[in-house]
């Protein structure tokens, strides 16, 4: 459907280059375990908190969240409202309880605090939907690019995934970071670009624009009304918070930022800078998909069929069919550098899990040669996984679904445990797993429901789907508070 010119060509290929040559860099500072899964604890509060934004904003976002604004309004940039709340409590209980803990891994101060089944079911969660998220951020963006620019899926799929395990293999966390950094300036460069374009590009400028989104009702934030079927202001945010919640207290990815860090007042700033700019910026991308309704409506463009379809096609299609030389090549690189950005993380934090979670902790008179030959292994091993992912939902589509489904169950059941530990100092290991397990099966049930509709009939979950990791992380506190109440169900070892 597009064709890149030369120098778009020559653009993508230098930003490529540039990451590999960021890890070819750094690779002096990943020749040790610690440098490869924490930098030596010694990085810059700006910088991780960069990398933790340029890692929330995958490309799923960079092509999502305009899509999902072309196609309804602004009711899911509740999400990012949610933002400070996650980010507050993070900042006040989870930074200083994982800068105190000593192991790199987020998991292991569950084992201390449930036993060993505990952790060794965090890991696995995590490891399974890492790989699962690899596949489909890969997936979903060669997905469009490929239409629109030609080229075969699975050649765009490889591109992404050697290129990224090569830099995180060559430089580690260091790299990972840096690229991540660059690569946030890069897409918050490209969505400034692409706003100015859009705006003056109508016979009346930015005011036709404006007006004709306005009238469209592409600004409105939604519902406001207490309906719990429909997707309201109300909905969108507690499941965000918990989500948010999910991501800054227990997702290893992040932790790793705050381990990373080279002292507790810098980790403080790297949650504080990466969480809260994600808010004004993924403001820009709603504003993206918002006028580009109005600049194809005002323009009367024929869009074709493939694209009108599916809302997520809208922004690609948008830069390959009209952005000027160069830029087409400078925002194609940009939605490849949400995609890497999202897989190099990936990448470290499972490398790194296995590294400290199951090979050093059987194995506690490990060299630290033997953990980094183990962490490169463990890199490669997860980029090939990931690929695999991404070429299994090319071949049948309907992967990413399943994972959603998958990583629902799996994610709920984690955050709830986790909170459970907090809260409750009588809440031993029987009650762990009788409470995760409860959570489990209503997270399941209610999953299967709005996947399946009709297959429970009349015991269907017939709510809006974003309270399913709502209900199932309260459902877990509940039954396990309920239970620490209880005679004979004491606190394990």
């Amino acid at each position: 459907m597009g064709e890149l010119a030369a120098i778009d060509l020559l653009v993508l290929a230098g930003y490529f280059a540039g990451t590999l040559a960021i890890g070819i860099y750094f690779y002096r500072k990943s020749k040790t375990s610690e440098g490869f899964t924490s930098g030596d604890r010694s990085l810059p509060g700006w910088l991780c908190g960069m990398s933790i934004f340029a890692t929330y904003l995958s490309s799923i976002s960079f092509i999502g969240i305009p899509g999902k604004a072309y196609a309804d309004n602004w009711s899911f940039f509740t999400f990012s409202l949610s933002l400070p709340i996650a980010v507050l409590i993070a900042y006040k209980y989870f930074v200083p309880y994982y800068r105190k803990a000593t192991s790199i891994s987020a998991y292991e101060e569950l084992e201390k605090r449930f036993g060993y089944w505990a952790r060794l079911y965090a890991d696995l969660c995590f490891l399974s939907t890492q790989v699962a998220r690899m596949g489909a951020v890969m997936y979903l963006t060669a997905v469009p690019m490929a239409l629109l620019l030609g080229w075969n899926i699975k050649v765009i799929i490889l591109i992404i995934g050697i290129s990224v395990t090569l830099y995180t293999f060559i430089g580690g966390i260091t790299a990972v970071i840096w690229s991540d950094a660059i690569q946030s300036f890069v897409l918050i460069g490209g969505a400034l670009i692409c706003i100015a374009v859009m705006l003056f590009s109508v016979p009346a400028g930015p005011g036709q624009i404006l007006s004709t989104a306005m009238v469209e009702g592409k600004f409105s934030l939604g519902s406001f009304g207490l309906s719990l079927q429909d997707e309201t202001f109300w909905i969108v945010l507690f499941f965000g918070i918990v989500i948010n919640l999910q991501n800054f207290g227990i997702d290893q990815n992040y932790i790793q930022r705050y381990k990373s860090s080279k002292n507790d007042r810098e980790a403080g700033k790297s949650l504080l800078l990466g969480g809260l700019l994600y808010i004004p910026v993924s403001g820009l991308f709603f504003f993206i998909g918002a006028i580009l309704f109005a600049y194809y409506k005002i323009n009367g463009a024929d869009i074709p069929a493939e694209v009108a379809e599916k809302a997520d096609y809208i922004f690609p299609y948008y830069i390959v069919q009209t952005l000027p030389t160069g830029l087409r090549g400078l925002l194609i690189a940009a939605i490849f550098a949400a995609a890497m950005s999202t897989v190099s993380t990936s990448l470290n934090s499972a490398a790194t899990l296995i590294m400290s979670d199951f090979y050093r902790r059987f194995k506690t008179d490990a060299g630290d040669k033997q953990c980094l030959k183990v962490l490169h292994v463990a890199t490669v091993f997860f980029g090939l996984a990931g690929i695999g992912a991404a070429f299994i939902m090319s071949q049948f589509g309907k992967g990413f679904e399943l994972w959603q489904m998958l990583a629902g169950i799996l994610s709920g059941g984690m955050l709830g445990l986790f909170v459970l530990g907090i809260v409750s100092q009588k809440a031993g290991n029987i009650i762990g797993v009788i409470g995760t397990l409860s959570g489990i099966l209503v997270i399941v049930w209610m999953t299967v429901s709005k996947t399946f509709p009709g297959c429970l009939g009349r015991y269907s979950f017939n709510w809006n789907g974003y309270l399913i990791p709502v209900i199932g992380t309260l459902t877990i506190l509940f039954v396990g508070l309920v239970l620490s109440g209880l005679k004979g169900l004491k606190r394990g070892p």
